[in-house]
């Protein structure tokens, strides 16, 4: 429990010292696209941090094993719905755009992709990575160009 525990704060400071990294090109930046999807990732990440906070929380005060147990699954399945979009904005970036953010929630995928403009064929290439990789149904996929 605690080596998960232990990986995800790792996880998670690397986000968040890539994140601030990013924050820091953004400065000589002026591209409002840029500033979208890293104001978009790191809000993204403030929020599990708290629900991983929350789980914490919930782990060193309960009493009940059962509970206990519940909360590691939710760490565990947060922290591979991390890994899993993290390694399809790779992917995605990968296939030739500048940036990606990839967020899933209950099996549909939503993907902010840096890009001019995104014709048929940036869809079906994007589109293709998350089925191909995920199993998703690609009615459950929203991608949109920023």
């Amino acid at each position: 429990i605690i080596c998960g525990m232990l990986v995800l704060l790792v996880v998670t400071g690397c986000l968040n010292l890539f994140l601030n990294n990013e924050q820091e090109d953004l400065q000589t930046t002026t591209s409002s696209q840029v500033s979208l999807l890293t104001s978009y990732r790191a809000s993204k990440l403030e929020t599990r941090n708290s629900m991983l906070e929350m789980y914490d929380s919930i782990i060193s005060t309960s009493k009940d094993s059962e509970q206990i147990i519940e909360t590691n699954a939710k760490i565990s399945e947060l922290a591979g719905r991390m890994e899993k979009e993290v390694a399809l904005e790779g992917m995605i970036m990968s296939a030739g755009y500048e940036d990606a953010v990839v967020t899933n929630v209950d099996d549909s995928y939503t993907v902010m992709v840096k890009c001019d403009s995104m014709n048929s064929n940036d869809v079906a290439k994007i589109l293709s990575i998350l089925v191909k990789q995920t199993g998703v149904s690609a009615s459950n996929v929203k991608i949109t160009s920023v």
